[in-house]
């Protein structure tokens, strides 16, 4: 099976549990509060709306959030994926963490500390299921 074809959302069966997934936006945070039905009202929703609107619900895939952390994970680019957590620490200063995930025909590969890696294993079969339940929530929230 090509890796292609194991990312293919088409390919997940996961039961699907609808969720407000909008309920934990913050006024002032970064991401608009936006709720699935504003957004499929819309028309003139910009790129940068959409990717916020996906982060929103892409947050939510690896369990709660601690409270102070900011949390994204979407499809950046086409092949591209981005994984960002944020904090302050106790001294009041900005801390965090980015991880971008680039899907080529020989792997996927992880960016990280200014180095690729390709991932294999049980964090690849992880980032395949993180994969494809961002799309399931994605095609069954945003995009009918």
């Amino acid at each position: 099976m090509s890796l292609a074809e194991l990312l293919d959302p088409e390919k997940l069966s996961l039961p699907f549990k609808k969720i407000n997934y909008f309920k934990n936006a913050k006024q002032g945070s970064a991401v608009k509060k936006i709720s699935p039905f504003d957004i499929r009202q819309s028309s003139m929703m910009t790129y940068a709306d959409l990717i916020n609107a996906e982060s929103a619900l892409g947050r939510t895939i690896f369990g709660p959030i601690p409270v102070g952390h900011q949390r994204e994970f979407c499809l950046h680019k086409k092949n591209v994926w981005v994984w960002h957590e944020g904090w302050f620490d106790e001294k009041g200063e900005p801390q965090g963490v980015t991880i971008r995930y680039e899907v080529r025909p020989d792997g996927v590969f992880k960016y990280y500390n200014g180095k690729y890696t390709k991932i294999k294993d049980s964090e690849l079969s992880n980032f395949r299921t993180a994969v494809h339940t961002y799309y399931n929530l994605v095609k069954a929230n945003l995009y009918f």
